[in-house]
């Protein structure tokens, strides 16, 4: 029996319509589809109406599929002969454990292609016209997780010191410490800061503060994960319009 095929597809942050063509034509082509929680069930109306689906589902503070499970059921319908998708949300490669699952797959024999997504930590801020860069106030981007697999502090003051905008995914939760860090780093309190709660879906949420005033302004506003933090002074860009939850102006 011929080997199968595993295509790892980015499914976009959220709006299903900025899932690309081509994983578009992926999804359609696979036997199998391992889904991901975060993935808008709405692109699976690109899946074969005979494609089995397989939910696989991650999300922080909740149980979660162990990722061992996931590398074993790719590998066995593979080696069945099946084309098995594998969707991921936003991109597979940023925060997605899609560098673990290559691994896996080709140390097992196993084909696979990488379809790329559009990511969150630059859908999101774009739905509220915040650029990631720009050419007066931002030089660069820095994507970071406010969440480490083994609790470990990122190197927050080395992020303050290089002036870069800041996107930081899975922050919800250690909120108070990463702008504590930051602050104590000598980022000023009066850096603009936003928060994106379920970016580019219709259940979008979302508020525009600054650094100081950050932590509360999320908790009034009752924003929660999944949401995406940009900290920098492209945030200032934000269409006030469409920030109305919650606006704390710079103290």
């Amino acid at each position: 029996m011929q080997a199968g095929k595993v295509y790892l597809i980015g499914a976009g942050p959220g709006d299903p319509e900025l899932m690309t063509l081509k994983a578009v034509r992926k999804l359609n082509a696979a036997d199998v589809v391992l889904i991901d929680d975060l993935v808008n069930r709405a692109v699976l109306s690109h899946a074969r109406v005979d494609a089995r689906i397989i939910e696989v589902g991650k999300r922080g503070g909740c149980q979660s599929t162990p990722q061992a499970f996931i590398h074993r059921q790719m590998i066995a319908e593979a080696r069945a002969g099946r084309v098995v998708a594998r969707l991921k949300g936003g991109d597979p490669f940023m925060f997605g454990r899609g560098g673990e699952e290559v691994e896996a797959l080709r140390a097992a024999g196993i084909a696979v292609e990488i379809i790329s997504g559009v990511t969150s930590g630059i859908a999101a801020p774009a739905a509220l016209g915040i650029p990631v860069t720009h050419r007066d106030w931002a030089p660069g981007v820095t994507f970071v997780t406010g969440h480490t697999r083994d609790g470990n502090s990122v190197n927050w003051a080395a992020l303050a010191a290089a002036r870069t905008t800041l996107v930081i995914y899975m922050g919800i939760k250690n909120l108070a410490e990463i702008v504590a860090q930051l602050l104590e780093a000598g980022l000023p309190a009066t850096t603009p800061a936003a928060v994106i709660e379920n970016g580019t879906l219709a259940e979008q949420r979302q508020i525009k503060s600054n650094l100081g005033n950050l932590q509360a302004a999320t908790q009034q506003a009752g924003i929660g994960s999944p949401a995406i933090m940009v900290i920098g002074e492209v945030a200032s860009l934000a269409h006030i319009e469409t920030c109305t939850r919650i606006a704390v102006k710079a103290a």
